[in-house]
């Protein structure tokens, strides 16, 4: 055998070593888009859709299944698929159960690309949708048409925290046959389980609490029984897949899920406590305070919160006023997404398609990360005194 073909002819994989098998504690990482047959008998079962193993690499190689296996088992689904990235995983969720002519209700405080998704492109392939309140309960049947398909809900919301009465909304759905979609990224499985309370299917962004280091883009889509022949026949005509490294490290990140949220929740509380004593501070929004306006509805259905919530100040301050408390920070870093270890500050204004008590007011959104409350404390106090009572203007963002 010539010297060009040798590295090329070799297949050795190293799954034994004289005889022991090989087994790490977690696993190892398949990369590849070529998935090699062990006879022409299973090609030609492959030809024909009748093989039960991997045919190629979109078809969820061993590292991806895995992570799905394990989340699917703390959500309590019948059914999870990975997607390239939460937004993803909505957009994919939502075009399974709909086609051109639909009717389709979102939440009003929904994530900002799934709204956009929504009205940019499933608006394109005639399906129309209709934002409802924020804080919906079984009047939800009040905007249900002949051809509604979906609900989309979002609770709590991941800007103004809105929370929605999940059971009420289902029970309707269920009598008229909607599928109902919850992303759940907020509490994540640990504290909100969506199909003790009838929902259908549960998104997850991973890039956030799952992963838990802001080094990764994916996302989930949890489906119950009724559902997942359907979603699992879409799931293999669009060959979707998701990538291997990225399912090695959420399936890391989630092995120490209920360690980093347990902090997470507790120093969020504390410093949501203490906002609540600063003289500039209007309103605090987190759904675990007594004073949040769905307070009751967090208390029955959660056994917990996260570090995300945000505040308000009694003044609307400018743009060059604003920055002079953000900028200020050490600890907090100015940027999108959150669940990650490093805590992170956001602040503009929301638009809303529905009344809500937050139109006009700029929304100064925490993700609490792993650092020590004391010293996150410490950096807001220094932020905040940079700012006065006077000077009332506005910020906005999409």
């Amino acid at each position: 055998m010539k010297n060009s073909t040798k590295p090329i002819k070799f297949n050795e994989n190293f799954k034994e070593v004289n005889g022991k098998s090989v087994e790490t504690i977690n696993p190892p990482i398949y990369s590849g888009s070529t998935v090699l047959f062990e006879s022409f008998d299973d090609l030609s079962m492959a030809n024909t859709g009748k093989y039960q193993g991997v045919c190629y690499g979109t078809d969820r190689l061993p590292t991806q299944r895995a992570f799905e296996e394990a989340l699917r088992e703390l959500e309590g689904a019948f059914m999870t698929r990975a997607f390239q990235s939460g937004i993803s995983a909505i957009s994919n969720a939502l075009m399974a159960f709909t086609q051109s002519g639909d009717h389709i209700l979102v939440c009003d405080n929904v994530y900002g690309p799934t709204a956009r998704f929504c009205t940019k492109i499933l608006s394109r392939y005639s399906i129309e949708v209709t934002y409802f309140p924020a804080a919906i309960g079984a009047e939800i049947k009040n905007y249900i048409q002949t051809n509604t398909k979906v609900i989309f809900l979002e609770s709590p919301g991941s800007n103004t925290f809105e929370i929605q009465d999940i059971p009420a909304v289902t029970r309707i759905a269920q009598e008229h046959e909607i599928v109902t979609i919850l992303d759940n990224t907020w509490a994540t499985p640990l504290y909100l389980h969506p199909f003790d309370l009838g929902i259908d299917i549960s998104i997850q962004s991973v890039t956030k609490y799952i992963s838990g280091h802001s080094d990764l883009l994916l996302g989930t889509v949890s489906v119950n029984q009724r559902y997942a022949e359907h979603f699992e026949d879409y799931y293999r005509s669009m060959e979707i897949y998701a990538s291997a490294q990225d399912c090695y490290l959420a399936l890391r990140g989630l092995k120490t899920l209920h360690v980093r949220l347990k902090q997470h929740e507790q120093s969020a509380l504390k410093i949501a406590q203490w906002l609540k004593s600063m003289p500039l501070v209007e309103q605090v929004i987190h759904p675990a305070l007594d004073e949040h306006p769905q307070h009751d509805l967090w208390q029955r259905d959660f056994s917990g919160s996260s570090g995300l919530f945000a505040f308000t100040l009694k003044k609307e301050y400018s743009n060059q006023e604003l920055a002079k408390f953000i900028d200020a920070l050490q600890l907090f870093a100015i940027g999108y997404s959150w669940g990650g270890f490093k805590s992170l500050i956001t602040a503009g204004k929301y638009r809303r398609n529905t009344d809500s008590e937050y139109t006009d007011k700029t929304i100064i959104r925490l993700n609490i990360g792993l650092e020590d409350s004391e010293d996150l404390i410490q950096d807001l106090t220094q932020g905040l005194d940079n700012l006065s009572l006077d000077n009332p203007a506005s910020i906005s963002i999409d």
